[in-house]
């Protein structure tokens, strides 16, 4: 990615997470509340995530499931501590609205690989840490290929270890390929085939 497809990438970013959350404020705030009642804790679910140059930021979501013991950082279709409303969220993505706010901070971009939790992308070797030189997305090539991961993995007798040696090295090449090939126009059609679907 050359230094004009970063700042055209970034001007698109500014200008419509600033747009999205104008129009949609109502909606997080409205979201946000409803979680906060149905788990009885903050409706803003906030987790530290893996960004560009594998430094650490706050992610924002609505909060889709109540607090448990659990220490797992994968999540199947089946899981008991998602709520009711958080299924809806999830599967409306309006859980990801917060992360408009990320995006305008500069700490993620609407396209690029999903930011991930310490011990993945931060794990990265060689080549492989191209991923780091970008910022996360809300949306990319591998959360579309993903995007029924909580039903695949629900499937799996171990879905951490699915998780981590199939899912996770496949997530791995293909985000490879889409910053060696990286294209303005390509992030217009992942953008236009997340909301369509």
């Amino acid at each position: 990615m050359n230094n004009r497809q970063r700042i055209t990438k970034r001007a698109f970013d500014i200008i419509f997470s600033l747009l999205g959350l104008i129009v949609l404020w109502w909606l997080i705030v409205l979201a946000a509340i409803m979680a906060s009642i149905e788990t009885k804790s903050l409706g803003l679910f906030i987790q530290y995530r893996v960004g560009r140059n594998g430094k650490l930021f706050p992610l924002f979501k609505i909060k889709t499931m109540r607090d448990s013991v659990n220490e797992s950082t994968v999540t199947t279709g089946n899981d008991k501590r998602i709520t009711a409303l958080g299924k809806f969220w999830r599967k409306t993505k309006i859980d990801e609205l917060p992360q408009l706010i990320n995006v305008l901070l500069g700490q993620m971009s609407f396209v690029g690989p999903r930011p991930d939790v310490e011990g993945f992308a931060d794990k990265l070797t060689g080549e492989n840490r191209i991923i780091l030189s970008i910022r996360p997305g809300i949306t990319g090539p591998a959360s579309l290929k993903y995007r029924n991961e909580e039903e695949l993995l629900a499937d799996k007798a171990n879905p951490e270890e699915y998780n981590r040696k199939i899912i996770w090295t496949d997530k791995v090449r293909i985000n490879k390929e889409y910053i060696e090939n990286y294209s303005f126009y390509k992030d217009l059609y992942y953008i236009y085939k997340t909301i369509v679907h």
